[in-house]
């Protein structure tokens, strides 16, 4: 029989799980890596889940430690493992365009990790400014700037297709 808090983890594991891979798919641009992603912010939450006092907090914690795990595996030069302009198989969503949401994944996949990082979580996941700032450990005025100047590298990587999306 599982403890308390282990079925409570497996609860929080059902309730994020997808809505996590999804976030590290947005950063990382790969469904595998994403999936890696994942496994290792879960290994971080469990080990720390015996000390849970806010429940609702730990989305908040899984978030943080899944933006800063990606940071941290952009930083390392060491890994010989590339990634491929073939995107996987994946169910097909009903919302937003496939032609726009493709543009904006090659779009965002040319992007610095940093600016990226900032445009998913503010944009994607709907942060705050200050929700952001915490994430990445950073404080508000960086987030800000870093929006502003994610955004100019977005529209120029877009360049021309910016106005055929938004005409479309």
């Amino acid at each position: 029989m599982k403890r308390d808090h282990d079925r409570a983890f497996d609860d929080f594991v059902v309730a994020r799980g997808a809505a996590l891979r999804r976030t590290a798919y947005l950063l990382c641009g790969d469904w595998h890596h994403a999936e890696d992603l994942v496994q290792h912010t879960m290994t971080q939450v469990y080990s720390r889940w015996h000390r849970v006092r806010d429940p609702s907090a730990m989305n908040a914690y899984a978030r943080k430690i899944l933006v800063r795990a990606y940071v941290d595996t952009t930083r390392k030069r060491s890994s010989t493992e590339t990634a491929t302009g073939a995107l996987p198989d994946v169910e097909a969503t009903a919302a937003g365009d496939p032609d726009t949401r493709v543009a904006l994944m090659a779009a965002l996949d040319r992007m610095t990790p940093a600016y990226r990082a900032v445009l998913v979580l503010r944009f994607w996941e709907d942060q705050s400014i200050e929700q952001t700032a915490a994430l990445l450990n950073k404080n508000a005025g960086s987030v800000r700037s870093a929006t502003t100047r994610g955004l100019e590298q977005l529209r120029a990587i877009l360049g021309d297709q910016l106005a055929d999306l938004t005409h479309a």
